[in-house]
């Protein structure tokens, strides 16, 4: 790749803005513990932002782990569009964006995957869907923080050393979210609430956005309660160019660019040059155009009782949608990478420049295919929680926190739909990346004569990924002398996970749809923004309308040629997929905080177990079973987490730290699939599968720190961290078992592909290596004919055509079951005969083989 961009963007954010605060005249928002005491007469009284400054800071100070702290005792003290713009105001966070906002956040370099998030003390994982060039639909761990308006919360802290008491699963940090709570304010009564109002003339948008909250305590401050809301709505528009990507002509897929090039860097290639194949050129270089509509809506509420000091119940809920509607439009050349096909080659004309990198930075070209595209996507998602919380003391020195909630996220596209109309062999077509400024040209064609196209494709791709966690916690604390404490808990986690994906047939099938003369009718002219300054791109070209054709063809009848399928559609089949964990932890830690040679010292040290058992399932084509099967893989591993963490306050405003901690994150989601497909026929024998089996990702983190504290609220710190780790060994070659449908076996832990010679009956040696793993796994291959994870309650669920376009657009609870539902389902209708880890029966054996793993 050159070291030219291979995305240019310009983002037309521009706007004013008007911002109105209030607050209740009953309360400011301070925190419990004032920041100063001395006599009012004497003192100016900060609260607001300057006062959560110096709260976050004091609590940093006072961790015993390395720890950074954004507070907002006064909603509205985040001038942020969501949660993660507010999160990156810590060191070492940096965020990744999608519409014009903040989406991940990445710590100290770890991405989004390797980052725990916390709310209101129970993990949570909140998904949504962006442009593919964003990532597209979250299939993954990595938590969106947009979300939530940042004004639902009012601490965020990260963690990024470990600790016994902290629960595993992040090599990143720990990110904790606390929701407001009626106690964590001084007065009886708080009310306080904010609006703004943007107006974008770019994007020719209003952007209202409101935040209140109001709380109230009772029976003598026993009781409280609290309710806040946050509402946003924003119009985004995004223009520029991009590449997707540089391949060579000969790649089915995208390569690294080496210099090898057969002419010297920065040259012309000459006249009639054949060796075009051999350089790097722009897969799909294109003007790209984004239009989003995003509304946000978030609730809060917790209710607080104390009937004593030593007792303190708290129940908290939260509850946010996420809404958007994006606009896509493309206009660009798609034949660079192509093969031959029928179709004639792509030329080079004479003049075409190669850089140092081997790569087509700059050229004319004939026979170049030219295509506009046109997607719209409707995109929710929803997130709830509840928690709820009891601690409890015993006299000065025992102390009991008992926590438990329920968090749960749906994401649904239930409309994702692309129209293509293609103009073949333009001659003439020209790019130009050699400078800040990249320019593409179209040669002969006018791009905005809509009778020069021809339609190629109508994509439907509606699509749905759920999560949800349960969690249980406990934790005792003694005082073992007035320097030492004493902590052991143990806390239970179940984690769901599910994907579905629905397609057409063949999208290309739109052959006969259109009458002689209809398409022009059925498309729009687009005009790019006059501020983007885009040099060389045309004023405006043609775009198909969906609407239109939505109205004209019909192609959300679900019926015929737009009937969508999902687990029999090998394109969409690999999106259905679930995943189950059952985590059971336990910890011990002591903690110290007192004073060694004058000096005041902090620190704990302690260890935690966690045993994980994970099923996953996917769908699978295999060489000797026709169709396809569900695989469902369990295994289960466990982890010793060793961890200590020191601080020291060498000076009266310097702090030392260190931290040296075993940590642990699961695999990704999307690697754990057991499906994929199988493919022995001619002479490509190709394998494509996740693997259920693969470890999850262990190492030492190492961390030290200096902080010195040298004013009220200002601080300066320095951190450094690093963390070694060991890959784990593949699995040794084992055997391969492909069953038929009527069979069930106890096997080996690498499913792979059955080559179509094999030994009629298992080896024991194979069993017993299967017996002795420490995972234990059981992998369990089903007939096709049990109940498919669709959405809906169609008889046949493996053929979901029968999705009415309501469904498709709203699909309702009920259709939205569960893994666990599906798979009691699936164990129900399956046949009883099986393989033993020595023999099988002789009707299974004539029906089944075994073979070496690739």
């Amino acid at each position: 790749m050159t070291n030219t961009s291979s995305k240019y963007m310009i983002r037309l954010l521009s706007c004013a803005s008007l911002s109105v605060v209030a607050i209740g005249s009953a309360s400011a928002q301070q925190a419990a513990t004032p920041v100063a005491s001395a006599p009012l007469d004497d003192e100016i009284l900060v609260t607001g932002y300057r006062a959560s400054l110096a709260g976050a800071l004091n609590d940093k100070r006072e961790a015993i782990g390395i720890v950074d702290v954004v507070r907002a005792e006064d909603i509205a003290d985040f001038p942020d569009n969501n949660l993660a713009e507010s999160i990156q105001r810590i060191p070492g966070v940096t965020i990744t964006r999608d519409q014009g906002e903040g989406r991940n956040i990445t710590v100290r370099g770890l991405g989004p995957t390797f980052t725990r998030v916390r709310i209101n003390g129970i993990e949570g994982l909140s998904t949504t869907g962006g442009a593919d060039a964003s990532g597209g639909a979250n299939r993954s761990r990595s938590f969106d923080f947009n979300v939530f308006a940042s004004e639902l919360f009012n601490s965020i802290t990260v963690r990024k050393s470990a600790s016994a008491d902290i629960e595993e699963g992040s090599l990143g940090a720990t990110v904790d979210l606390m929701t407001a709570r009626p106690f964590d304010y001084k007065d009886d009564f708080t009310v306080a609430g904010s609006a703004q109002i943007g107006i974008n003339d770019l994007s020719n948008s209003v952007d209202p956005k409101f935040a209140g909250l109001i709380s109230k305590k009772f029976a003598d401050g026993k009781i409280g309660i609290l309710l806040s809301a946050a509402y946003s709505k924003r119009g985004i528009a995004e223009e520029g160019l991009s590449t997707v990507r540089w391949e060579r002509g000969t790649d089915n897929g995208p390569a690294t660019p080496r210099p090898t090039g057969a002419f010297a860097p920065g040259s012309a290639l000459p006249n009639g040059a054949q060796q075009g194949y051999a350089f790097f050129a722009p897969r799909i270089p294109r003007y790209d155009s984004y239009r989003y509509e995003t509304e946000r809506l978030g609730l809060t509420g917790s209710v607080q009782f104390q009937p004593t000091d030593a007792t303190l119940l708290s129940f908290d809920a939260l509850y946010a949608t996420f809404k958007s509607k994006r606009a896509e439009q493309y206009l660009e050349a798609i034949s660079f990478s192509r093969g031959a096909g029928g179709k004639q080659d792509t030329v080079i004309l004479p003049g075409a420049v190669v850089d140092a990198n081997n790569s087509l930075v700059s050229g004319s070209f004939n026979n170049v295919d030219v295509r506009v595209e046109s997607r719209y996507d409707e995109l929710e998602t929803e997130f709830q929680q509840y928690t709820g919380s009891l601690h409890q003391e015993f006299g000065d020195r025992v102390r009991l926190d008992l926590l438990g909630g329920y968090s749960k996220s749906a994401f649904s596209n239930p409309i994702q739909t692309t129209i293509a109309l293609d103009v073949a062999n333009v001659q003439g077509y020209s790019y130009d990346f050699t400078t800040r400024s990249p320019t593409l040209n179209y040669g002969n064609l006018n791009v905005a004569d809509a009778t020069r196209y021809a339609l190629g494709e109508i994509r439907l791709r509606p699509q749905y990924v759920d999560n949800d966690f349960k969690v249980a916690r406990a934790q005792l604390e003694f005082d073992a002398t007035d320097t030492f404490k004493l902590r052991v808990g143990g806390d239970w986690k179940k984690y769901g996970y599910s994907s579905q994906e629905y397609r057409r047939t063949s999208e290309t099938d739109v052959a006969g749809l259109l009458a002689p003369g209809q398409l022009p009718g059925l498309t729009n002219i687009y005009s790019f923004s006059p501020n983007t300054a885009l040099g060389g791109s045309p004023a405006s070209f043609v775009v198909p309308n969906i609407d239109a054709f939505a109205s004209v063809v019909g192609i959300y009848s679900n019926t015929g040629r737009f009937a969508l399928t999902g687990i029999t559609n090998a394109s969409a089949r690999g999106n259905f997929t679930t995943v189950s964990e059952r985590s059971l932890g336990g910890f011990g830690q002591v903690v110290y905080d007192g004073e060694i040679a004058g000096l005041r010292v902090r620190g704990d040290a302690g260890v935690r177990y966690v045993d994980t058992k994970q099923v996953s399932t996917g769908y699978q084509n295999t060489p000797v079973a026709p169709g396809f099967q569900l695989i469902e893989v369990e295994r289960s591993y466990g982890s010793w987490l060793p961890s200590a963490n020191l601080s020291v306050d060498v000076a009266e405003d310097v702090v030392l730290r260190a931290a040296v901690a075993r940590v642990m994150a699961r695999p990704n989601i999307g690697t754990v699939n057991p499906g994929g497909s199988f493919s022995i026929s001619g002479g490509n024998r190709t394998l494509s599968l996740g693997n259920p089996y693969v470890d999850p990702t262990r190492a030492t983190d190492y961390n030290l720190g200096a902080e010195w504290y040298f004013g009220k609220g200002a601080a300066l710190t320095l951190g450094l961290s690093t963390r070694t780790s060991r890959a784990s060994s593949p699995p040794p070659p084992s055997k391969c078992r492909s069953i038929s449908s009527a069979c069930r076996i106890r096997c080996s832990p690498a499913p792979a592909c059955c080559r179509p010679t094999c030994s009629p009956s298992p080896s024991r040696r194979t069993a017993r290596a299967a017996r002795s793993r420490a995972s234990r796994s059981v992998c369990r291959r089903r007939s096709a004919s049990c109940p498919a994870a669709g959405r809906t309650s169609a008889s046949s669920s493996t053929t979901p055509s029968s999705i009415p376009k309501s469904s498709i657009r709203s699909p309702t609870p009920s259709a939205r079951r569960s893994s666990s539902s599906r798979s009691s389902t699936c164990r129900s209708t399956a046949p009883t005969a099986r393989f033993t880890t020595r023999t099988m029966s002789s009707r299974c054996a004539a029906r089944c083989r075994i073979a070496a793993a690739i």
